[in-house]
């Protein structure tokens, strides 16, 4: 309920910014919907300004936080992490992942924890030698996940469970889309 009321408020800030701007022709950046969007995921989010560029995917994740876990689900009754992601990368990316955070990891080019950039994949391995979480990165060590103990969060890299556990980062290749696509 807390979160509609403040989405809510935040589509009435956005939509008397517009107003507003529309009859003072102001183009001062702060009235911009966009940004005023970005402002306020990023204070809810807990990520840099700077880093909230997506619009669409700060509100998807929005929308899906507190969702809780289920193995196997793939819908707002429950989710897992591979789901959550595939979902993510489906509407906000147009991209079609495999279902598996071990199928996803064979569509990447990894990458190490200094050279994520928003909407990248971050893996982990946790009690195996094989992997087995997945999440979103955000920006600013944060990533947007379904953790089996809190349903759909959004963590930090840092925290000590995820910085043990984390294996890699993996930006999708180019060419794994185009075999999706063809497939």
């Amino acid at each position: 309920m807390i979160k509609k009321f403040l989405f809510s408020t935040l589509i009435a800030l956005c939509s008397i910014t517009a107003l507003n701007a529309q009859t003072t022709k102001e183009t001062n950046k702060l009235e911009d919907p966009d940004n005023l969007a970005s402002q306020y995921f990023s204070q809810v989010m807990g990520v840099a300004l700077d880093a909230t560029s997506n619009i669409k995917l700060y509100k998807f994740i929005y929308e899906w936080v507190g969702v809780r876990y289920q193995y196997g689900g793939n819908t707002k009754k429950g989710i897992d992490c591979s789901a959550f992601t595939k979902a993510i990368y489906e509407k906000v990316f147009n991209t079609t992942l495999l279902r598996s955070s071990r199928d996803i990891f064979s569509m990447v080019d990894p990458l190490a924890k200094d050279e994520l950039k928003e909407g990248d994949l971050v893996f982990f391995k946790i009690k195996s030698s094989r992997i087995t979480h997945i999440g979103i990165y955000l920006g600013d060590h944060r990533f947007a996940h379904a953790s089996s103990s809190r349903g759909v969060v959004i963590s930090n890299l840092d925290e000590p469970y995820y910085a043990r556990h984390f294996y890699r980062g993996g930006r999708i290749i180019e060419s794994a889309k185009k075999e999706l696509i063809e497939e």
